[in-house]
């Protein structure tokens, strides 16, 4: 049901798809896979800046939905005997939680000391987000491939409590337009659409690319559910029910297809910055260096044909649309834009799954790199053929984040 023009665009979902999936993707996907791309340094320790978080523990393993030990009845702590059958139920929720939320931290010994060199590549800039302290202690590096965003059974309050925050107090919009808490109510989104058709383009497209993030997120919960679960084996795969949820158009009351559409509108606004970066990696000197020279090389090439494929596309966002107006407005819209951002950045160490704390720490930096992308075209523009881009800079964090982002 999600087809024709997409809202603020000249583009249209189906030359998306077909440019994506047959073009762009595989040999995205072919990237992610590499050594540089895989492997992103996070802080998953960082406490929540906005509330008193009881929805996680401490432990580096931790748990997805917490369990702290004075909330389980004796008989289960002693495992002498059992209570109930609730109290049965919640420790296995537990053990569940713990074992699918836990992010897996090991990395091979040659990965570890490529590692050691990829830092000094690393130069600090002006950001989006609120970046990782990557020097903390605390900071660790995490093999994507081996943590793939998927359902890990983080869902109910706790999960509402984030994504409401997200939408309360990040995004423009009316005071009087509230989002409900409890999911399957769909009464105020009809006046959120309706809201969002009156404001400016900048603060419409905000909006979208959070709500679009939302989407992306929901779609992967989805597509990589939890089927079964034995002792024998572990299934993945769609779910379809969860995903008629939150996307179908009577069950959401026409809110669905308007969420993907804005995942379309995410799409493209990550596309136009990879099409407008490629100055940044194209110079002799950027190298995506991991210390296997002929595999750098090769990344290196697969990369520049991905942006050179992202720059043919025909139907690009125009972001001149943005900030366009009075000069003094535009700058002020423009330092709220990255205010709010920043703030949405910090929301995500409030997740209390850390994988899905992972992948939403990683993606709303990929957003944020992909707006200072776009955002900082004038210094683009004047980076030099060879030597140091002074004006503008990305860090390994910030690429590595914006082409998973991308990926995802």
């Amino acid at each position: 049901q999600v087809t024709g023009y997409l809202d603020d665009c000249t583009c249209d979902v189906e030359t998306i798809d077909a440019f994506n999936n047959y073009k762009l993707f595989p040999r995205l996907n072919e990237l992610l896979e590499s050594d540089y791309f895989r492997y992103y340094k996070v802080n998953l320790q960082k406490p929540c800046p906005f509330w008193d978080d009881s929805s996680h523990c401490g432990m580096r393993d931790c748990a997805v939905q917490p369990c702290p030990s004075d909330e389980v009845p004796d008989g289960i702590r002693s495992a002498s005997y059992k209570y109930s059958e609730e109290a049965n139920n919640l420790a296995e929720e537990c053990e569940e939680a713990k074992r699918l939320g836990a992010v897996d931290d090991s990395l091979s010994k040659e990965t570890r000391q490529a590692v050691l060199q990829w830092a000094q590549h690393d130069d600090s800039s002006d950001s989006f987000c609120e970046a990782d302290d990557i020097h903390s202690p605390e900071a660790e590096y995490v093999d994507l491939l081996l943590n793939p965003e998927r359902y890990t059974g983080y869902k109910g309050p706790d999960a509402w409590k984030i994504w409401n925050s997200i939408y309360e107090e990040n995004c423009f919009k009316p005071q009087n337009v509230k989002r409900p808490l409890a999911s399957g109510r769909g009464e105020s989104f009809i006046y959120l659409s309706k809201w969002v058709s009156r404001v400016c383009v900048e603060k419409r497209a905000f909006y979208r690319l959070i709500s679009g993030l939302h989407a992306s997120i929901n779609i992967h919960l989805s597509a990589r559910y939890l089927l079964q679960d034995t002792w024998s084996e572990k299934k993945w795969g769609p779910n379809i029910t969860e995903f008629q949820q939150r996307f179908d158009e009577v069950l959401t009351r026409g809110e669905g297809p308007r969420r993907l559409k804005n995942l379309y509108f995410l799409y493209l606004i990550e596309l136009r910055a990879l099409s407008k970066v490629l100055p940044f990696f194209e110079r002799p000197s950027f190298q995506l260096y991991t210390g296997n020279k002929s595999q750098d090389a090769e990344m290196k090439h697969l990369l520049l044909e991905i942006l050179h494929l992202a720059k043919s596309f025909p139907l690009h966002f125009d972001e001149n649309s943005f900030f366009a107006g009075n000069k003094k407005e535009a700058a002020k819209l423009k330092e709220e834009f990255r205010l709010h951002f920043k703030n949405i950045s910090k929301i995500m160490d409030c997740v209390g799954c850390f994988k899905c704390r992972l992948w939403g720490k990683l993606q709303t930096q990929g957003l944020g790199t992909a707006l200072k992308i776009l955002f900082s075209e004038n210094l683009i523009e004047k980076i030099p053929e060879s030597g140091p881009s002074y004006g503008f800079q990305l860090t390994r964090q910030e690429i590595v984040a914006l082409f998973n982002a991308f990926g995802r």
